[in-house]
């Protein structure tokens, strides 16, 4: 553990992994306001990180993803092009919980406000997961429009398809007189339709703000 001086502040931590310099030659964007790249993260040019957000040790952040405010980017995740993780997104990390999988975003997936994805998740290209989804290995999700259960196996990540679009819901446990006596419910995810033209009009906007 040693001290680090960073932006006129005092931290302490390992001494192999004080924050990131960024110079305008990386062309990266990088708003002010309290953001932090770990070393030992590649944040490619064209990305725009709003504060505050936090990237962590081994992550891969592709060219023109948008990293909105409170966004953590967790160990060793792996995020394509053209993402936009928006507010309050939490990426988890090889370590948040420990397994052996990164999260893997592929390339112009829209991840909504609040929304987690954890346990080595993969969201394939394009998707659109809603605000407030949470993806974990033991999460199932409900394709609607093929009618199939999407689950995690042993060595398989959860994986949502290309261009799925998904929402937060519930389904009622019926396993037990306690569960059916009380009306319980547990979370799960819906795909509720894959994307189409309407859907591309209303993620169209982000482009006009970027530039």
């Amino acid at each position: 553990m040693v001290p680090i001086n960073y932006a006129a502040e005092s931290f302490f931590d390992k001494h192999t992994l004080p924050p990131q310099r960024l110079s305008a030659e990386r062309g990266v964007r990088l708003v002010p306001g309290g953001s932090t790249i770990r070393r030992g993260a590649y944040v490619a040019p064209g990305v725009i990180c709003m504060p505050p957000m936090y990237i962590n040790v081994g992550a891969f952040v592709d060219e023109g993803t948008m990293v909105d405010s409170h966004v953590l980017v967790g160990t060793c995740a792996q995020i394509g092009r053209n993402v936009h993780l928006s507010a309050g997104a939490q990426i988890g990390g090889v370590l948040e919980p420990a397994n052996a999988q990164p999260v893997i975003i592929e390339d112009e997936v829209f991840i909504g406000g609040n929304t987690g994805i954890y346990e080595g998740t993969l969201i394939r290209r394009r998707a659109v997961i809603a605000a407030g989804v949470i993806l974990t290995a033991s999460v199932p999700v409900f394709d609607l429009v093929y009618q199939r259960i999407l689950r995690a196996a042993p060595g398989h990540p959860l994986e949502i398809p290309s261009g799925a679009v998904v929402v937060p819901g519930t389904r009622k446990l019926d396993d037990s007189s306690f569960a059916q006596q009380h009306g319980l419910a547990a979370s799960c995810a819906l795909i509720v339709k894959y994307r189409d033209e309407r859907t591309d009009q209303r993620t169209a906007l982000e482009t006009t703000l970027r530039r």
